[in-house]
């Protein structure tokens, strides 16, 4: 039997006259990565949004174990804490704050932490992460990768439930986007969060993905497996996967790893 844990039920959003989601339904399995692919404008970032609370939904609900956590233009929190964390685009870094004051952030902001207390969490998951020598440093001191896990580690540290990541990749090379889809994968496992992806790189998130959920026309036309795509009928969804080079990008990304 499935562990689904995250129900997205008839989730619709407007802005003005426009219909952006139009009702949609997804099931999320817990500890699982849920990439949601499709054309740039369609919407992908507002569902995300919508599901950390950031933006309001107009009708629908989110279920966490059953029970709501967010519900049409309210937001109801279980009292365990966060559930959500959302990890930006570009990575929504202070550049005038530490890496450490920028990963210690959240539990400022949600704890009453003792002053040790917080230090010993923030230098838990620099170490796990392996930035503890930066931990002083700014964030233009870093690398792009190094970066990304700076933002990872400060959405995880209040530990939560599910990660939202917004364009991971964006502006990263091929090479360091297989790192940071790498980093993604692992830190899943060890940290046991579930993850929903918003990504444009096709095929290569598919290989860290338990499920893809394509968005069309404010819906989620096709949720499955990545391997069950090319199975699909739907003349768009093919059109969709040609336009992205699926095919030609596929055969390169499995010889590279392959070497």
């Amino acid at each position: 039997m499935s562990d689904k844990f995250l129900s997205i039920i008839g989730l619709k959003k407007h802005f003005g006259n426009n219909l952006v989601l139009d009702g949609i339904d997804l099931e999320i399995e817990r500890a699982s990565i849920t990439t949601i692919i499709g054309k740039s404008g369609i919407g992908k970032s507002v569902l995300l949004k919508c599901i950390a609370n950031l933006v309001p939904a107009d009708e629908g609900m989110i279920q966490l174990n059953g029970r709501p956590i967010i519900q049409s233009r309210k937001s109801v929190r279980q009292p365990s804490g966060v559930c959500f964390s959302y990890m930006f685009q570009n990575n929504a870094l202070f550049d005038s704050m530490t890496i450490f004051e920028n990963i210690s952030m959240p539990l400022l902001e949600t704890t009453s932490l003792s002053t040790d207390e917080l230090r010993d969490k923030v230098e838990d998951m620099l170490g796990r992460l392996e930035l503890g020598d930066v931990s002083g440093s700014y964030p233009g001191e870093l690398s792009g990768g190094m970066r990304k896990r700076v933002a990872l580690g400060r959405a995880l540290i209040t530990k939560p439930q599910i990660v939202l990541f917004d364009e991971p990749t964006t502006g990263l090379d091929p090479e360091r986007k297989f790192s940071v889809f790498e980093m993604i994968a692992n830190y899943r496992k060890q940290f046991g969060f579930t993850a929903l992806l918003v990504s444009h790189d096709i095929p290569e998130v598919f290989e860290i993905s338990d499920r893809v959920a394509w968005l069309d026309q404010g819906m989620l036309r096709f949720v499955g497996k990545p391997e069950e795509l090319e199975l699909s009928a739907d003349v768009d969804l093919s059109r969709f996967l040609d336009r992205a080079n699926y095919g030609r990008n596929k055969t390169e990304y499995e010889g590279i790893n392959k070497k």
